[in-house]
């Protein structure tokens, strides 16, 4: 990232992609940057203290940092993620309402687009245990991380289950992420049956009927009209 003021910055936020492994947004402490940004901790710490003050780190009660609200608004001001999501929350509800889960949108995101980001949550899901991710995903990721007993850590396995979502385009994915969680998703498409732009999906209880589920998230992602890209 070099040695310039704007690269150490941006350094800084980079080594909060993927988080830290657990759930639910990523919480690093300055150890945790230091590390991960090569920097040295006085250097990290004034860096820090810096995006703490433009808001774009948050430091928590426990000591810990995480990405801050005004990157959020920043992100979802981005005309593609915005357009699109704005296209699929009529759809979203409807799905919600019907299945009584989470309904959400995710694309693709991170420096080597393999990395998965919900824009109603802004969760960051681990692509290959959710079927946001094995809807989006052309090709394993690097690291396949064991969350549960059931998530699928074989990059072959793995490679096999993206191809048969791409044929039947739907993903279903049962307690790879969180025990007592399914998480069903479809793509959506761009001109109607174009490239894959998006996955629309619901997250629900492992009590839920999964045919109704099914059949809920296909006939959402199939009424999402994505917005066409500007000239």
């Amino acid at each position: 990232m070099g040695g310039s003021v704007a690269g150490r910055l941006f350094s800084v936020l980079d080594a909060f992609e993927g988080g830290g492994g657990g759930e639910g947004p990523p919480v690093l402490r300055l150890t945790d940057i230091a590390a991960r940004t090569g920097l040295p901790a006085p250097t990290a710490l004034r860096l820090v203290r810096e995006l703490v003050a433009w808001g774009g780190l948050e430091r928590g009660a426990d000591g810990g940092y995480r990405l801050g609200l005004r990157l959020r608004v920043l992100g979802a001001a981005a005309p593609c993620p915005r357009g699109l999501l704005d296209a699929a929350l009529p759809a979203l509800r409807a799905l919600g309402a019907r299945t009584g889960g989470h309904a959400d949108l995710a694309v693709l995101a991170g420096p080597s687009a393999d990395g998965v980001l919900c824009l109603v949550s802004g969760d960051r899901p681990p692509p290959h245990a959710t079927a946001y991710g094995k809807v989006l995903l052309t090709a394993p990721p690097a690291e396949l991380p064991r969350h549960t007993r059931h998530t699928v850590v074989s990059p072959g396995v793995l490679a096999g289950q993206l191809a048969r979502v791409r044929a039947a385009g739907l993903a279903v994915c049962a307690e790879e992420f969180r025990l007592g969680e399914v998480t069903v998703a479809a793509p959506v498409r761009a001109g109607g049956g174009g490239a894959t732009v998006g996955a629309l999906g619901v997250t629900v209880s492992t009590v839920v009927p999964l045919d109704r589920v099914v059949a809920a998230v296909r006939a959402a992602a199939a009424q999402v009209r994505p917005p066409e890209p500007a000239p």
